[in-house]
């Protein structure tokens, strides 16, 4: 006789919806850098017609349909106008263009999802968003999720299902 008990996943059963981070992510997903040092003269100095030359012969293929960071990693003084020359030069073969790191467009990228994501799906459910993700961005993100979220969902957690963090949750007399 088998007295054992079937396992049950008290997660799916317990009806709550888990979201990741990641899920907002727009697939493929290609994040070129492009560091103005390359474009400075040995690293250092912005020589304007030598930079204008570069950009004008900048190959485009590369970034078709990729978002882009522009930023400088040489400890040299940049002029504004440099990154817009070159941003300039990626507009329309770029999918979007960001000025910093790639964390920091990583970021921006999933602020304007999350801006425009459907969050009806999500209406009066009980939602967990999941704390573990190897992505390494800006806790705006987290910030931006939580404003999206908290007027159409009943409950708000962080974490994971086994060990959550309450956000938020809708009195009674609200619904």
């Amino acid at each position: 006789m088998n007295d054992e008990l079937p396992i049950k996943n008290r997660v799916s059963e317990s009806g709550l919806v888990q979201i990741d981070i990641k899920d907002f992510l727009p697939q493929p997903l290609e994040i070129i850098e492009a560091d103005l040092r390359d474009y400075l003269h040995q690293g250092l100095v912005l020589i304007e017609k030598d930079f204008r030359e570069k950009i004008k012969s900048q190959e485009l293929t590369p970034y078709q349909g990729a978002y882009v960071c522009i930023f400088c990693s040489a400890d040299a003084v940049v002029p504004l106008w440099a990154y817009f020359l070159l941003t300039s030069k990626l507009t329309g073969a770029a999918k979007g263009i960001f000025y910093g790191t790639k964390r920091e467009a990583l970021s921006q990228i999933l602020l304007e999802e999350i801006k425009n994501a459907d969050i009806e799906k999500y209406r009066d459910a009980r939602v967990i968003i999941r704390g573990c993700t190897d992505l390494e961005i800006s806790e705006n993100v987290y910030v931006a999720l939580v404003q999206r979220l908290q007027p159409v969902v009943n409950a708000l957690m962080f974490g994971e299902a086994c060990s959550s963090v309450p956000i938020f949750k809708r009195s009674r007399s609200a619904i």
